[in-house]
C-alpha cells in the first residue's frame, strides 16, 4: 500500500466524520478523495471504483431527500416550514458547531407547527421531523460506509 492509498483512505474516513458532524459535505468529500486516488492510480480498477463510488454517492444523495421528505409530507408539514427550518439549521450549524443544525431544524419545525396547528399537533410533527433528520443522516452514512468499503477493496486490489 502506497502513501496515496493511505491519504485517500484518510480522506474517505474524514468524509464519514463530515457526514455525522456536519462540518463538510461528506459524500462529496469522499468522491473527490476517490477521484484523486483514481487519477493517481490510472488503472482500470481505479476507474471502476470511482464509477461505483459516484453511483453510490448519487443514489445516497437522492435517497436522503426522498424518504424523509415523504414522511414529512405525510405528516402534513408544508414545504415552506421545511425551507425555513433548513435555513435556521444552516445558521445553527455556524452558531453552535456539531449540534446546531439538527437543533435548529427540529426547533423551527416545532415552533412553526405549534403556531400553525396548535400544541397538540406540534409535537407529532416535530417527532416526524426528527425522524426525518435521523433517516437522512442514516442514509448518507450508509452510503459513506459503502464508499469506504468499495475504496478499500479497490485499494487492496491495486
Amino acid at each position: 500500500m502506497e502513501i496515496h492509498d493511505v491519504l485517500a483512505g484518510a480522506a474517505v474516513l474524514l468524509g464519514l466524520v463530515g457526514i455525522v458532524v456536519v462540518f463538510l459535505p461528506g459524500l462529496a468529500f469522499q468522491v473527490v478523495a476517490v477521484l484523486l486516488w483514481a487519477l493517481e492510480e490510472s488503472t482500470v480498477v481505479g476507474w471502476v471504483v470511482l464509477g461505483i463510488v459516484i453511483a453510490i454517492a448519487g443514489s445516497a444523495t437522492i435517497l436522503k431527500y426522498v424518504f424523509p421528505h415523504r414522511s414529512l409530507r405525510t405528516e402534513g408539514v408544508p414545504g415552506w416550514v421545511l425551507l425555513v427550518a433548513v435555513l435556521v439549521a444552516v445558521v445553527g450549524m455556524i452558531a453552535i458547531p456539531i449540534v446546531g443544525a439538527p437543533i435548529g431544524f427540529v426547533l423551527t419545525v416545532y415552533v412553526f407547527e405549534r403556531l400553525r396547528r396548535g400544541p397538540a399537533q406540534a409535537w407529532p410533527s416535530t417527532k416526524t421531523a426528527l425522524k426525518a433528520v435521523l433517516t437522512s443522516t442514516g442514509i448518507e452514512l450508509a452510503g459513506g460506509f459503502l464508499i469506504l468499503a468499495v475504496f478499500a477493496a479497490g485499494a487492496l486490489i491495486t
